[in-house]
């Protein structure tokens, strides 16, 4: 029941080129830090993850992504990095775009065993007409679009197949976890990660915080141990590296 890999490093080397990730977070609130920066020096390309963003440039899948490790995203928001935009405008990254709470209900879906669910959300749109540009061209034309999606009505009103999404692997990130694997998230942090921890196969958590089995109160446990193979803990220094895009402050 010992989870515990002390070393990033470690917990990354099984990761194969090609693999599929889901990676929690949400911009750089709550991101895997560590564990993306493992990945980078462990050398894994061709990946296809699934993640609500894609870092900035130079800051969590950034690296990877400026790297030309990342082959394909599925995410909702592309607007934080530079990088991305030009890969995938280029041609050079296939990008599945879908509304967020869609893509979050995918995840869970995915991790509940649930294959595909309806939604109103993205009905009278190429969400369910097809036609969004999922790869583009090297002249500028559409490569690869999506598909028209089924559509059913419900009480009246249309609704979209959404099929649930599972990945080879997960990287996310909690505020404490135990040995067994045991997490709980803090403020924002809650956002992705429990998601994206259901939905992969191989769950890898880094955690702030690593505590003994029966530390952690079980009505407050967010996600049980159950969704994770691997707990990563984090140095003082790592735990403390947290960024933000922009910062502002009160006049």
């Amino acid at each position: 029941m010992d989870k515990v890999i002390h070393h990033a490093a470690d917990a990354v080397a099984g990761i194969p080129d090609g693999a599929s990730l889901a990676v929690g977070g949400f911009g750089l609130s709550g991101i895997p830090e560590t564990l993306i920066r493992a990945l980078h020096a462990q050398g894994a390309t061709g990946l296809r993850v699934v993640s609500n963003n894609c870092g900035v440039d130079g800051r969590g899948l950034g690296i990877l992504l400026s790297a030309g490790r990342i082959a394909r995203v599925t995410g909702s928001y592309v607007g934080e990095n530079k990088e991305f935009a030009r890969q995938y405008l280029g041609g050079e990254l296939e990008v599945e775009l879908v509304p967020q709470g869609t893509l979050a209900e995918r995840l869970r879906a995915g991790g509940c065993g649930i294959p595909a669910f309806y939604t109103p959300a993205g009905v009278g749109t190429q969400v369910a007409d097809g036609g969004l540009p999922w790869r583009y061209a090297p002249d500028g034309g559409v490569a690869v679009a999506s598909p028209a999606k089924e559509t059913r009505e419900y009480d009246g009103r249309p609704h979209v197949l959404e099929q649930g999404i599972t990945t080879d692997f997960a990287l996310v990130r909690a505020w404490r976890g135990d040995r067994h694997g045991n997490l709980v998230f803090r403020r924002a942090s809650a956002n992705f990660n429990p998601l994206a921890a259901m939905a992969g196969r191989l769950t890898i958590a880094e955690v702030e915080e690593l505590v003994e089995p029966g530390a952690l109160d079980p009505d407050r446990v967010h996600l049980p141990g159950v969704f994770v193979q691997h707990v990563v803990p984090l140095t003082p220094a790592q735990a403390a590296d947290k960024q933000i895009e922009k910062r502002t402050v009160r006049g």
